[in-house]
């Protein structure tokens, strides 16, 4: 493969970068597999990115990225808070091949150990609550939800989740159906209101 030098973009190699975390895990992700896959050297990754945790870091953030900028296109077109709740509980969950959750899922125990990770992952956990809690708040408000915790509802729900995709996306000991299911059964009770609303 003839080399492509500088015309590589940030956006190419963080694309790589995913396509090779997602095939091999965030751990086992080195610079040189990335240079490799673009036909360029580890010199221009590092142009890009300083450290090698730098550059994890920012695939992980440009893989969750693309979920989140699902969720805002979702979220845009509605201003019903039920619909809002439907909208967000379908886009949370892992869809497709899943690899922003696959990433996510892989991350979580990185993050134990490197700093950098850590605060990605929190920050884009931080994202998903806030527009989660900005539903059950405006609902609240609007009379169409009935909660008396909505940060404590909204902790539930990501914990709740978070769970069900590892049980779905690792251990396959659940369904996307059954994921579905629970997750829009349990938002349904956090609010007070009927179950068949977010089917």
């Amino acid at each position: 493969m003839a080399r492509r030098g500088v015309t590589v973009r940030r956006e190419e190699i963080l694309a790589a970068t995913v396509e090779l975390i997602d095939a091999n895990g965030l751990a086992q992700t080195r610079v040189k597999d990335v240079a490799g896959a673009l036909g360029i050297s580890p010199g221009l990754v590092f142009y890009h990115f300083d450290t090698k945790d730098a550059l994890l870091g920012a695939a992980f953030q440009h893989a969750v990225q693309q979920d989140l900028a699902r969720l805002e296109r979702a979220l845009k077109r509605s201003t019903d808070p039920v619909d809002r709740l439907r909208r967000i509980l379908a886009v949370y969950g892992p869809q497709g091949r899943a690899p922003g959750w696959r990433v996510w899922i892989d991350a979580w125990a990185l993050a134990q150990r490197e700093p950098a990770i850590r605060r990605v992952l929190r920050h884009l956990d931080d994202e998903w609550a806030a527009s989660l809690l900005e539903t059950v708040e405006r609902g609240v408000a609007g009379g169409s939800f009935v909660c008396a915790d909505p940060q404590a509802a909204v902790a539930r729900l990501g914990a709740l989740l978070d769970g069900l995709s590892v049980a779905a996306l690792v251990y396959r000991s659940v369904t996307r159906t059954q994921l579905r299911t629970w997750v829009s059964d349990a938002a349904a009770h956090e609010v007070g209101i009927d179950p068949a609303l977010l089917h």
